[in-house]
C-alpha cells in the first residue's frame, strides 16, 4: 500500500482537515491546525506531503521521525501541527487496515468510558452560573470557564475579587460534587500568580489551566509552590522536551493538544512522561471532531488520563459544531458525563466527505483577537 494524496480543507469555524488517500483505497484523515494559522499549517502539510506521496503508510513512527528530525530546522507549532494531523491519518489508516479501533493498536484500552468537561461561557457571575447550571443539567460532570478577561502585570484589589467572586459564583451554583476547572490562558503575571490562587483555594477548583505563558515554563515552580490547587499547562507546549521542565517544576496536569504537540505518536510518549513525574493527562482539545477522536483513541490507552476537553457548543464553534462533519454523530454520545469506548476501525469515525468539500468551498480566515489594556499596551488573549 502507498500514499497517493494528502489534501487539506479549511473548513468553519477555525479547522483544518487533511485527508489521506492510499492506492488500495483506504483513506485517512487528521487534524492539523494552528488556530489563526491554518492556513500556514497548510502550507507546512503541502511541503511534508512531497516525501510522503509514495510512501507506505504503515511506517508510521519511521515518518515522524523523518518528518520532525529530517530538517535541520525543527519543531515549533506550524511544524508539530502538521506533523500531528499526517499522525493521525495515519494512524486512522492503520486500524483500518487492521480493522480494529487505534486504542487497540495501542495496547489496548485500559477504561471502558473516558470523562469529558464541557465550556463555560458568559462574562458576569451571574451569566457563568446560568451557563454552569445549563451544563451540568446536560449531564456534565465536569466543567471548565475562563477565569479572567483583561489583566495588568499586577492588577487592583477589584479585578483580584472579580475573578474570586466568578468562580465562588459558579460553585454556589453546581454545588460540590462538580468539577470546575479555571483557565487564564497566560494571562498572570508570577507576581499575580502567587497573590491570586491561594485566594481560590477555599473553592477547591479541580485545576488551573495555564496560569502564566508558556514563556514562563522554567518559573512554574514559583507558581506551583504558592499554591495547593493542581496546576495544568501544556496546550502551547509540542513535545516531550518542552513538557520536562513543566514536570519538573511541579505540575499536577499536562495537557498536550493531539493536534499541535506531534499527534498520537507523541501525545502517547508525552503522557508516559507524566506518569514519571506522577502527574495526569488532560489534552487540550477546543478543536473538532478528528482531534477528538484522536485524542480519545489515545486516551482509552493511556493509564494516567484524568478527562477530556471536547468543543461541543463552544462559542468559538460558529457557524459549524463539532457533529457537523460527521455521518453518524452519536459516536460522540455523552453520557453521565462520559463517552463510551469506540468500537470501530482506526479513529472510530466517519468523515461526511461531501459535508467538508462543500465547506472547504468557503473555508474561513479565523485569527485570534487583538486584546489591549486601558493604556492601549497589548494584553494575552
Amino acid at each position: 500500500m502507498r500514499i497517493v494524496s494528502l489534501t487539506t480543507y479549511l473548513v468553519a469555524p477555525r479547522w483544518l482537515f487533511l485527508r489521506v488517500d492510499t492506492d488500495e483505497g483506504i483513506t485517512g484523515w487528521g487534524e492539523p491546525v494552528v488556530e489563526g494559522r491554518a492556513a500556514t499549517v497548510a502550507a507546512a502539510v503541502a511541503e511534508l506531503s512531497e516525501y510522503l506521496v509514495g510512501a507506505d503508510p504503515l511506517r508510521i513512527e519511521d515518518h515522524w521521525q523523518v518528518l520532525t528530525r529530517g530538517g535541520f530546522y525543527r519543531g515549533g507549532p506550524v511544524l508539530s501541527s502538521a506533523v500531528a494531523g499526517i499522525d493521525q491519518a495515519l494512524w486512522d489508516i492503520a486500524g483500518k487496515t487492521y480493522g480494529v479501533p487505534v486504542h487497540r493498536l495501542l495496547g489496548g484500552p485500559v477504561r471502558e468510558r473516558v470523562r469529558v468537561y464541557g465550556w463555560v461561557g458568559g462574562d458576569s457571575p451571574a451569566e457563568a452560573s446560568d451557563a454552569a447550571v445549563e451544563l451540568v443539567e446536560g449531564g456534565f460532570t465536569a466543567l471548565k470557564m475562563n477565569a479572567a478577561g483583561i489583566l495588568r502585570a499586577i492588577d487592583t484589589a477589584a479585578s483580584v475579587k472579580a475573578i474570586v467572586d466568578r468562580l465562588a459564583s459558579v460553585r454556589a451554583a453546581v454545588g460540590d460534587e462538580v468539577d470546575i476547572a479555571l483557565d487564564f490562558h497566560g494571562r498572570l503575571s508570577l507576581p499575580m500568580a502567587r497573590r491570586v490562587l491561594p485566594l481560590l483555594e477555599p473553592y477547591l477548583p479541580f485545576f488551573v489551566e495555564e496560569p502564566v505563558v508558556p514563556e514562563l515554563t522554567a518559573e512554574l515552580a514559583a507558581v506551583t509552590s504558592a499554591t495547593s490547587i493542581p496546576i495544568a499547562a501544556g496546550e502551547r507546549l509540542y513535545s516531550r522536551w518542552e513538557f520536562r521542565p513543566a514536570l519538573e517544576a511541579g505540575i499536577a496536569v499536562a495537557q498536550p493538544d493531539v493536534s499541535h504537540a506531534g499527534g498520537i505518536s507523541e501525545t502517547r510518549r508525552i503522557a508516559a512522561l507524566a506518569e514519571v513525574y506522577g502527574a495526569a493527562v488532560a489534552p487540550h482539545c477546543p478543536l473538532g471532531p478528528i482531534a477528538l477522536a484522536a485524542s480519545l483513541q489515545t486516551g482509552f490507552a493511556t493509564p494516567n488520563l484524568l478527562i477530556q476537553e471536547q468543543s461541543l457548543g463552544l462559542h468559538y464553534n460558529q457557524p459549524a459544531d463539532l457533529l457537523d462533519y460527521l455521518v453518524d454523530p452519536s459516536v460522540f454520545r455523552y453520557a453521565d458525563g462520559h463517552v463510551p469506548l469506540p468500537t470501530g476501525p482506526g479513529l472510530g469515525i466517519e468523515i461526511d466527505t461531501a459535508a467538508v468539500e462543500r465547506a472547504a468551498e468557503t473555508g474561513h480566515r479565523w485569527r485570534s483577537p487583538i486584546w489591549r489594556r486601558d493604556d492601549g499596551g497589548l494584553a494575552e488573549w
